[in-house]
């Protein structure tokens, strides 16, 4: 049995701005699940879902700060959980990053050094709690000081990062780490500096033992120039202790079967009633009802990065096709004003909701027959396993964790029955809108559009598959 700290800046359901809390959510769960004694560690925000009781445990002083550390569960879950409670830097309104006007904290880099260095604290077992993790699982920039702390720490254990977004870096000026106090031995070209300014993801690319990514495709993507968003060459340095293991997805929690936000539930052999889900979410939206019509849906935030753009610039000829399109997510505040005007123009055929809605997301996956996501690049993606799972058949481009879980319709992936949706390889607008209308023209052929809705609901994304190739990893330091 492995002991295994994971450090995490956010996990589902106790906070979540996207897809690295679903990942700490389930990951750790599903390494419970294989007997191995799994803690994650993250700050004690404001804006937590608190579900079972917390209770204090210590207090550390670091930095000459006193902090405290207290100490909950997962919801559904053994997992123990502790919370890095310093009401300074972490008891505030807005989500984990950003204050609620979408501003990023001015003193990120104090708040995300001082959680590392708590978290350095309690891997070294210096914070009376009696246990020492074999392996620190540290994720995304907000964590990435903790592997180039921990190499300065003697008897150390061993250290894994996982990139869940390089395009994030958590990088800060010269001038705003002053008061970090970090290792003048960390501070190089070789370390944590990058041109001048502190890189929090190169202390996890540098000094990990272990670097993961959440798809085989983008760990072959970010050695290259198109991808590395300037650390290519790092990468490639590293590309021997560098692995793409796959996103699972929590196949309780996404599953049409027994999903309490959806209005019926279905499954590979009853997909009939999936269309109850159309009905409703027609509803919902304020189209109107139609099964004839394919629905497409999306569900994400509204960046250049998930190729928004591309379906604003095909949206007018797309909707003078014979469909719907709902759409539930915000971001760039132009591209939300125009989603918005397009909606007003085409008032029976597209319908936008603003803002993140949970229930709401799942019933656009179990209502729409089509879900897109065209991203210009995507790291795993989950939403497209989710489609996959609901029968509602993902359009998506040939990049990332998109390439290794969806299966193009073509002639011969229909013959053998592993098509699973569509994909296509430019970014650009015609290149999306051709795979659109290819979408509708099968959607046409009823027994071909089951056919491929059957062999998407069959798709084995469970974490358990995942969780056993992170334990292999964690055997093999």
């Amino acid at each position: 049995m492995k002991k295994i700290l994971f450090v995490t800046s956010e996990a589902h359901p106790l906070i979540k701005t996207g897809g690295l809390a679903d990942v700490s959510g389930s990951l750790p769960k599903a390494l419970a699940e294989l007997s191995q004694d799994v803690r994650i560690i993250m700050p004690n925000y404001q804006t937590i879902k608190m579900q079972n009781e917390v209770r204090y445990l210590c207090t550390l002083r670091v930095e000459n700060r006193d902090v405290n550390i207290l100490e909950t569960r997962m919801p559904d879950s053994n997992v123990i959980v502790w919370l890095v409670d310093f009401a300074e830097y972490f008891i505030r309104p807005g989500n984990p990053y950003v204050d609620e006007h979408g501003n990023s904290w001015p003193d990120n880099a104090d708040r995300f050094a001082l959680f590392c260095r708590i978290a350095v604290e309690v891997a070294m077992n210096r914070a009376y709690l009696q246990w020492m993790p074999d392996v620190v699982h540290c994720n995304d920039w907000q964590s990435g000081l903790v592997p180039a702390l921990l190499s300065l720490e003697s008897n150390r254990p061993s250290s894994v990062f996982t990139i869940h977004n390089l395009a994030y870096q958590g990088l800060f000026t010269a001038e705003s780490i002053r008061g970090l106090n970090l290792p003048g031995q960390l501070w190089n070209p070789e370390g944590l500096e990058f041109y001048n300014m502190l890189s929090f993801i190169k202390g996890g690319l540098v000094y990990a033992d272990k670097i993961t990514t959440v798809s085989p495709n983008y760990a072959l993507e970010i050695q290259t120039a198109a991808y590395g968003c300037g650390l290519e060459g790092l990468l490639r340095f590293r590309k021997d202790s560098l692995i793409g293991i796959l996103n699972g997805i929590d196949q309780d929690v996404w599953n049409p079967a027994i999903d309490p936000s959806i209005a019926k539930h279905y499954g590979q052999k009853t997909l009939k009633d999936k269309q109850h889900n159309k009905s409703e979410l027609q509803r919902r939206f304020g189209l109107p009802e139609d099964d004839k019509v394919p629905l497409l849906g999306l569900i994400g935030r509204l960046v250049e990065q998930k190729g928004i753009d591309l379906i604003i610039d095909c949206l007018p000829e797309m909707l003078s096709m014979s469909l719907q399109f709902v759409l539930l997510g915000s971001g760039d505040k132009d591209f939300e004003q125009r989603l918005q005007n397009l909606a007003h123009v085409y008032p029976d055929k597209m319908a936008v909701a603003q803002g993140y809605d949970e229930p709401l997301a799942h019933l656009i996956e179990a209502g729409a027959d089509i879900f897109l996501m065209p991203s210009r690049f995507e790291p795993c993606g989950l939403n497209q396993m989710y489609s996959q799972r609901y029968g509602t058949l993902p359009i998506v481009r040939n990049t990332g964790g998109l390439s290794d879980t969806v299966v193009d319709v073509l002639p011969e992936t229909l013959a053998n029955r592993t098509a699973t949706g569509f994909v296509f390889n430019d970014a650009n607008a015609s290149s999306l809108l051709e795979t659109v209308k290819r979408a509708v023209m099968l959607y046409s052929d009823r027994k071909a559009w089951t056919s491929v809705q059957s062999n998407a609901m069959g798709k084995d994304f469970s974490w358990l598959k995942s969780a056993e190739q992170y334990l292999a990893l964690y055997e093999s330091l």
